[in-house]
């Protein structure tokens, strides 16, 4: 029986190039692939967390002030960093001639791709009832006591208060849980395609947009688990 030589891969210049450059020897090193493969064994990655839908609606019911509810609503229903709430200002509002027509540029950090986008109807109305409150003067659409825009640190105090008034786990209760949600339940809930999901997000990459359909996965699975034996 003749057996065949191992190939030897190496990894090209491109990052992204595997090349076979002969044979395997018994004395021969590992390849930066070889290397790499075991690494990525070793390390277990994990998913980010979401809230079900029972859990996002319990957090909306527990937040009464106006300017959170615009605040979680918007950083939900289009995916917002806690980083990117403070960066909207009044003249990134345009208001519709209807409620279904009004816009707000987005900010998206992080390599995302930010523009105009038409607001989600229930994010419009949570942000018309803030600006009512608020007024239309210049500068930042969401402020704090000194009127200068809404820290990182306060809204993360703000997802921890709300969470636990909602008995959300800890382990969710960080405000890039809402981006996570927002991103899961487009495709579970509201059966968008995973392309769609993409641009509602800003995702530059759709690999970034893909994590969340191994979210959807492992709901289903998990359901399947649960109902098993349900008879």
């Amino acid at each position: 029986m003749t057996i065949l030589p191992t190939a030897h891969y190496t990894v090209g210049p491109e990052g992204n190039c595997i090349k076979n450059i002969g044979e395997k020897g018994p004395g021969r090193a590992r390849t930066a692939q070889n290397a790499d493969s075991g690494r990525l064994k070793r390390r277990k990655r994990t998913l980010p967390k979401y809230l079900i839908p029972g859990e996002k609606d319990a957090l909306f019911r527990v937040i009464d002030n106006p300017r959170d509810r615009a605040i979680f609503r918007l950083a939900f229903q289009h995916g917002l960093r806690v980083s990117e709430i403070g960066m909207l200002q009044m003249k990134d509002w345009r208001r519709g001639t209807s409620l279904d027509m009004d816009r707000l540029f987005l900010h998206r950090l992080k390599g995302s791709i930010g523009g105009e986008t038409i607001i989600v109807n229930s994010a419009a109305t949570a942000l018309r009832a803030w600006l009512r409150i608020r007024g239309t003067s210049p500068g930042p659409i969401f402020t704090s006591r000194n009127h200068r825009a809404i820290s990182r640190q306060r809204l993360d105090e703000l997802m921890k208060h709300y969470c636990k008034l909602a008995g959300i786990p800890d382990e969710k209760a960080h405000f890039h849980s809402l981006k996570h949600t927002c991103g899961t339940l487009l495709l579970s809930e509201q059966h968008e395609s995973i392309v769609d999901v993409q641009k509602h997000l800003g995702h530059a990459d759709i690999r970034n947009t893909m994590i969340y359909a191994q979210l959807t996965d492992e709901a289903n699975l998990a359901r399947a688990e649960r109902l098993r034996d349900w008879r």
